[in-house]
């Protein structure tokens, strides 16, 4: 009997779009239309009404040869929105490329905190994500994503696959910031001393509005058991860190989102439940 060759790869497409609005001293979804499986929890106020916190869920737990997940966000004028995630990504094997395209906008006076945690890309995956970001007049933001390569708790190392990633962040329509980053499985670069030094984890964090350097020089000597550092550039902070565990780069993240948030963004930082779960 011959065998058939299937005609297609099942994938899944998903789809998630969100809008928030400030009503008086609080901020609403007003948004919230969904495809395929991607949803969000029910909104949550853990400081109030001012912050409105959502959580982001993909309910098959992990993104396939195929997938494609499209996800946007407007923060509209006043308001202020928080979005996290309940656990890691998890970007599995697969013969051909999955993708993931984020474009996220804040109005003037808005302000959006994009805290996800860790994406793990397993050996032999095809991750490609696309991230654009616009923000219009006083509009701020805290950004950070961190990359896992491989799974080192089950000795498996980044040696096949790719990683690729694109990330534009604009005000009023000037470039502030562009990145493209590629990693190929196996590349010497993933040991290089010039490259990852043979860490598996790396994480950023982009912070818009400047710190006095005080606070910056605190940032760059916190302890921690990560090789991070911190650049201010006009307008924006830049934070990176390379890690053995995500663990570690996320605890990173959290120590300079609580040293930071009080100065950039006025606010005392109050880490979400779902982080501890």
């Amino acid at each position: 009997m011959t065998a058939l060759t299937p005609l297609f790869t099942p994938h899944w497409n998903a789809e998630l779009e969100l809008g928030y609005a400030r009503f008086d001293d609080s901020t609403r979804p007003v948004l919230r239309r969904h495809s395929g499986p991607l949803r969000v929890q029910k909104h949550l106020y853990p400081e109030g009404p001012e912050v409105c916190q959502h959580i982001i869920v993909h309910p098959p737990g992990g993104i396939a040869g195929g997938d494609r997940l499209d996800i946007s966000a407007t923060v509209g004028t006043g308001a202020w929105a928080q979005l996290t995630s309940p656990g890691a990504a998890k970007w599995y094997r697969a013969g051909g490329p999955a993708f993931q395209t984020v474009r996220l906008r804040v109005e003037p006076g808005a302000t959006l905190e994009w805290l996800p945690q860790e994406s793990i890309v397993y050996s032999a995956a095809q991750a490609e994500l696309s991230t654009a970001i616009e923000l219009e007049g006083d509009a701020r933001l805290f950004y950070w994503d961190i990359v896992a390569l491989g799974r080192p708790a089950s000795a498996e190392r980044f040696d096949a696959g790719h990683f690729q990633a694109q990330l534009d962040i604009r005000r009023d329509g000037e470039l502030l910031w562009h990145e493209r980053q590629r990693v190929v499985g196996g590349d010497g670069l993933l040991d290089s001393p010039i490259g990852l030094g043979g860490q598996p984890v790396f994480a950023t964090l982009i912070v818009s509005g400047e710190i006095q350097p005080e606070l910056l020089e605190r940032c760059r000597e916190w302890p921690s058991q990560v090789r991070g550092d911190m650049t201010q550039l006009p307008g924006l902070l830049i934070g990176r860190c390379l890690a053995d565990e995500a663990l570690h780069a996320r605890a990173w993240l959290i120590d300079m989102w609580r040293l930071l948030r009080p100065e950039l963004l006025g606010r005392q930082a109050v880490p979400p439940r779902i982080w501890s779960t």
